[in-house]
């Protein structure tokens, strides 16, 4: 019994021996593995844990936003995802290529060769709705990932469209200001390192993940975007109705040399670039450079002013409507002999001006071109922006100098034109335009080119151009002095041999026209079948400045007869009678019943009843009281909380 016992304790005793060894060769063994793991394989392993749990993502921040003067949005950008390939994260190709085709519309054998390149990433769609998007997620195709972009979008539509310019598919500006100012609009790059958790999940350690400032800059013009609208709108009106190639027009404020409007037809707008022709693309006002034709001439008799060649009354004989000079005929459309001056101006007679101009001469006219602006860039801030076109003096013959005196020989843009004419309009002083507000800007110092009083006899001449017998009577709007002049100018032919029958209809309007605030430019191609400026051009310009002047609240009181002239300048019907009487003290009185309001424009029924206590209700569209309620001759209501309703026509 005693001997059992003893081998019993014995066994257990090598059991528990056993187990202590083999504890021991075991915990010795994993503290060994340890060691080796920590102390040889140790960096190795935590590059690979690294690598893992943490990557580093390049990031591109959002394009800055382009405003008018007003903080309207005429840029901004919009999220979107795009679809990109992990090729050998693929797991079947064959199947990934057809389920892949159906949802992004692209070929399978496109796809397959795209999935079988052994490069680690490849575009496969920018920027795909969200539908398109949705069906990728769904698909859960192995190698197949979207990504967040940012996509161009212009709120507006063709609204300033050439101006402003477009996007490429990269975020990259291509055209306009887009393409001018991508160094401050493009958003900034950043790399983050990004912790991930086992699923490849981004873990963030506060609410945006990085703190880092990535936006583009914003970029703010001085063009006002009603102002835009206006101008668009009579300018496409003005090349559709004279079926004209192309036209541009220019409006600028004459205090601060700001461009409020630059407008250029046919329309473009940039959200459907690719759909459009690059033609469709071009900023004619900046990037066309075209003989202005008689539109010059105020500028030819600033320099002849300034120089003492001429006075407004010195008499010219303009030959009859025709004169030869070095074996070339010169032409008038009237037939005028004795002309004085201004009237010289008034009538645009070229053989005149070309007279005018001889006198003057070659080097006192080259230089005061040269002084104002033209053959130089404007410094806009627009891509590809054209210098304009005038030869050395030392070039000139006797003719060149005749031509150039009614604006043919020379080329000028749109903005060129502007910047002329805003010199005459700030009394001899040039002045910068302006597009691109910029506080950090550097202020270019005004500089005087010729004395008030020569800036204002031209100015005066102007006016006779528009509110005498003139070429510019189309562009008379009642109530208002305005300055202007009228150009028709015969174009090269393509071969440049001679002139052909194509021409350039323009007119420069200024309001008002002794002191001008506002100064507009329009310029159309090729209109048929009439050309001339005071009959193609002239219109626009006054339906601008009356639409312009009805915005910021300028426009007269006082109408001629019965036209209203912004009723007139919205193509509505002359006003009725009702309307005429609403300028009677005793219709704005108003007695014990209520007036007749219909017929009359909106502001002056709101202002009858405004003055009695009540503001109407509006019903309908439309600037003429179609309809009131209570009736005329009813009694007023009794309380000023009544409902006076309106409904216009």
């Amino acid at each position: 019994m005693a001997k059992k016992k003893k081998q019993s304790m014995k066994s257990s005793s090598l059991k528990l021996l056993f187990i202590m060894v083999l504890f021991a060769i075991i915990w010795t063994a994993l503290l060994g593995r340890a060691a080796w793991l920590q102390l040889y394989q140790g960096p190795e392993l935590r590059q690979l844990a690294l690598r893992q749990h943490l990557a580093a993502e390049l990031q591109r921040g959002e394009r800055g936003r382009i405003y008018d003067r007003n903080g309207n949005l005429l840029a901004t950008s919009v999220e979107a995802e795009s679809v990109y390939l992990r090729p050998v994260k693929v797991v079947n190709v064959n199947d990934t290529a057809a389920k892949l085709s159906e949802i992004v519309g692209i070929s399978r054998s496109t796809l397959r060769k795209k999935l079988s390149s052994k490069r680690n990433f490849i575009w496969i769609k920018r920027q795909v709705d969200d539908r398109v998007a949705a069906k990728i997620r769904q698909a859960d195709l192995p190698g197949v990932y979207l990504t967040k972009e940012f996509a161009r979008l212009y709120p507006n539509n063709h609204l300033a469209g050439q101006l402003i310019g477009f996007v490429g598919v990269d975020g990259k500006g291509l055209e306009g200001i887009e393409k001018k100012m991508n160094f401050r609009l493009t958003g900034k790059k950043a790399q983050f390192v990004v912790q991930r958790d086992a699923s490849g999940r981004r873990l963030y350690l506060d609410a945006s993940g990085h703190e880092v400032n990535t936006r583009g800059e914003d970029v703010r013009l001085t063009i006002d975007a009603h102002l835009q609208a206006i101008t668009e709108n009579a300018l496409v009106e003005a090349v559709k109705k004279n079926s004209g190639r192309w036209g541009s027009a220019v409006v600028v404020d004459v205090a601060s040399g700001d461009i409020l409007a630059m407008a250029n037809c046919p329309r473009f707008n940039p959200n459907t670039f690719r759909k459009s022709s690059p033609k469709i693309w071009r900023d004619h006002a900046v990037l066309d450079v075209v003989e202005p034709g008689s539109t010059m001439k105020p500028v030819l008799f600033a320099a002849a002013l300034e120089h003492g060649v001429i006075t407004p009354e010195k008499l010219y004989d303009c030959e009859g409507g025709r004169w030869k000079i070095n074996g070339q005929y010169i032409r008038d459309t009237h037939r005028y002999h004795w002309l004085p001056a201004h009237k010289i101006l008034r009538y645009s007679s070229n053989i005149g001006s070309a007279k005018i101009g001889m006198e003057l001469g070659v080097q006192n006219y080259y230089y005061f071109l040269k002084d104002i602006g033209f053959g130089s860039s404007t410094d806009l801030g627009v891509p590809g922006e054209r210098d304009g076109s005038i030869r050395p003096p030392s070039q000139w013959n006797e003719f060149d100098l005749a031509a150039a005196s009614f604006g043919q020989g020379i080329g000028v843009t749109a903005v060129q034109m502007a910047k002329a004419f805003l010199c005459i309009a700030n009394k001899g002083v040039v002045k910068p335009l302006r597009l691109i507000i910029d506080e950090d800007q550097q202020k270019t110092t005004p500089r005087r080119l010729f004395s008030e009083k020569t800036a204002d006899t031209v100015l005066s001449m102007m006016r006779e151009v528009v509110q005498l017998d003139g070429t510019g009577q189309r562009a008379r709007i009642p109530g208002i002095t305005v300055a202007g002049k009228t150009g028709t100018a015969q174009k090269a032919t393509r071969n440049g041999r001679g002139y052909g029958q194509e021409h350039l209809a323009s007119f420069v309007g200024m309001i008002p026209g002794d002191n001008p605030q506002y100064l507009v430019v329009v310029m159309v191609d090729d209109p048929r079948p009439n050309h001339y400026g005071g009959v193609v051009a002239a219109p626009a310009v006054k339906q601008i400045m009356v639409r312009s002047l009805a915005y910021f609240g300028r426009l007269p009181e006082g109408e001629e007869k019965h036209s209203d002239p912004v009723l007139a300048a919205l193509g509505k019907k002359p006003m009725p009678r009702q309307a005429v009487k609403a300028a009677d003290p005793s219709i704005l009185a108003a007695g014990k019943t209520m007036p007749d309001l219909t017929g009359m424009p909106l502001r002056r029924a709101v202002e009858v009843l405004v003055r009695k206590g009540f503001v109407p209700q509006i019903r309908g569209k439309g600037m003429t009281v179609n309809k009131q309620l209570p009736e005329a001759g009813k009694e007023w209501p009794q309380k000023a909380g009544d409902k006076i309703t309106l409904w216009l026509s």
